[in-house]
């Protein structure tokens, strides 16, 4: 054996060690909390020993009242991820392709969004959805985080990796900017799309802070506002309480790992040009 080969395989090895000691290091906890979910009611034990349970998840399911929760959550979380998706494909399209005045002063703009946290804004935000008679309404919700600066940055950078000669041909067939984009860039970005609606729904399915400081209707409740006051009424319940958050946890995995391929393949190729 070469010792370029040597040195390639044990290279290999180390870097195969450490991505299994990170998933051992990151799942580990979710495997504890997941365990903890299965013990008897009221038993004090982190982990079970013997008689495991479903009875956690329909006492947790029962009284946090997860499904209007859960009907919140996905609403909203639909809603704010089509909102970005449409607004990041025109703005991102515009700014890889057209040559306009101001262009570059446009995209450091749309850059500058990114390091401006959100809870900066939410005096300004809450006075405009107070003016607008939205506080307490899903508008409250969703119209904050309409646009975003990522999805836009994103998308621009994929469709530069896309041959421009694909557009002229599309031209020539007689399609306009709004058919090229729509029949022939989209299609060619579904990773970077299905990264954004990763990033969006998932983020969306997480947030706590905008229903807490635009809502109080408990109609409104989300499923982490509905975990938060879950978490407080039984803080001493271990098993409930892990149980509940499996509950909020599970449906944004599961969304994960069936776009998962698309998502890699998204983050890998954005900003390469071809």
């Amino acid at each position: 054996m070469s010792k370029s080969n040597h040195n390639w395989q044990s290279t290999n090895f180390w870097s195969l060690a450490g991505l299994l000691l990170g998933a051992f290091i990151v799942l580990l906890p979710l495997f504890v909390v997941f365990l903890t979910s299965f013990a008897p009611p009221g038993n004090l034990e982190v982990l079970p020993k013997n008689n495991w349970s479903l009875a956690n998840y329909r006492d947790a399911w029962q009284r946090g009242k997860f499904l209007l929760a859960f009907a919140n959550s996905t609403l909203v979380a639909i809603a704010v991820t089509a909102f970005q998706i449409v607004t990041s494909a025109l703005a991102g399209y515009a700014l890889a392709r057209l040559k306009f005045r101001g262009r570059q002063a446009l995209l450091l703009f749309v850059l500058a969004t990114l390091v401006i946290p959100f809870q900066l804004l939410v005096i300004p935000i809450f006075l405009v959805l107070k003016w607008g008679h939205l506080i307490n309404t899903y508008g409250a919700l969703i119209l904050p985080t309409a646009v975003n600066g990522f999805g836009i940055f994103l998308l621009r950078q994929y469709f530069q990796t896309i041959p421009v000669e694909l557009e002229e041909a599309a031209a020539i067939d007689g399609a306009n900017r709004l058919q090229i984009l729509w029949q022939v860039m989209l299609p060619l970005a579904r990773p970077a799309l299905v990264t954004l609606f990763l990033f969006t729904f998932i983020g969306e399915w997480n947030d706590l802070f905008k229903p807490l400081v635009f809502t109080t209707r408990p109609e409104l409740r989300t499923v982490q506002l509905a975990l938060a006051e879950f978490q407080e009424q039984f803080t001493n319940n271990w098993p409930l309480m892990m149980a509940a958050v499996t509950i909020a946890t599970v449906p944004v995995m599961l969304l994960f790992l069936i776009g998962q391929r698309q998502f890699i393949r998204g983050i890998a190729t954005t900003g390469v040009k071809s």
